[in-house]
């Protein structure tokens, strides 16, 4: 049997660890340039809204550029979890680290500062403002300035002038990704950006995160309801199950087993 620490203890290791029993222990055989530094780490995280809890012994890190996907069925926590890691909501237990930082008592402005971007389910543009003060309003110093989202993005160069209600859904998640890369994060929070949009929009924005995940030096957490693309363009998985972690390990294993991604994620 392997016991909480050791489960805790896998989790940290990268996709490629070799894990044998040796004496009754789990032992890890780790590559020597695959232990990177980590950008988030989770342990035993308890979180909800006031007194009811919706996340229990929420446990995971991710390295820095590494990419992780959270799945699992509607109203497991899976937003929840996302906003737990930007301070939305009641904290009761465990601890989140950001760049070795704890930060589970920071208020979100200051987890923005230090670098968190979020890509919300529900976009919020500000629908009084033009696209490109939408991409401005959120502008901090760095690599990523309105020329190089409109590279990423080129439909937002071309809707620069229009209201933020004047465009399309499409148009308003590029926007909301947009966004998020202004403030020049190091962790990109996204919480299903591909939700209720044309397939020909999905493979755009498909082709910008994977873009963003090959090229920049991000780390994202996806939150996503198509599971197998989630897990095609991440290292890492995690499903939720009642606010409990059902499922940590590689994408390709998960991606690689139909049977029990289904088990795990539909029924």
């Amino acid at each position: 049997m392997i016991d909480r620490a050791e489960r805790h203890a896998w989790r940290a290791f990268p996709a490629n660890t070799a894990l044998k029993h040796a004496g009754g222990m789990m032992r890890a055989c780790i590559p020597a340039n695959s232990i990177m530094p980590k950008a988030l780490s989770l342990r035993d995280v308890r979180a909800g809204y006031g007194e009811t809890v919706v996340l229990e012994d929420v446990a995971f890190e991710l390295p820095e550029r590494g990419a992780l996907a959270v799945l699992g069925r509607n109203g497991v926590g899976k937003t929840t979890l996302l906003a737990t890691i930007m301070g939305h909501t009641t904290f009761h237990a465990g601890s989140i680290d950001y760049q070795g930082k704890p930060i589970a008592k920071l208020p979100v402005y200051e987890r923005c500062r230090l670098g968190i971007g979020l890509v919300p389910q529900a976009r919020e543009i500000f629908p009084s403002l033009t696209v490109e003060e939408n991409l401005t309003v959120a502008a901090r110093p760095g690599r990523w300035t309105l020329e190089r989202v409109y590279d990423l993005f080129p439909k937002l160069a071309e809707r620069r002038g229009h209201w933020g209600n004047q465009i399309s859904g499409g148009e308003q998640q590029m926007l909301a990704i947009g966004r998020a890369l202004m403030g020049n994060p190091t962790l990109l929070l996204m919480d299903e950006p591909l939700e209720g949009l044309a397939p020909i929009i999905v493979e755009v924005l498909l082709h910008a995160l994977q873009r963003l995940i090959r090229e920049d030096s991000l780390a994202v957490v996806l939150v996503e309801q198509h599971a197998k693309i989630a897990l095609g363009v991440t290292q890492s998985a995690l499903v939720l199950n009642r606010g409990r972690i059902a499922y940590s390990g590689p994408s390709a294993d998960l991606l690689a087993d139909p049977q029990r991604l289904t088990t795990l994620v539909v029924a």
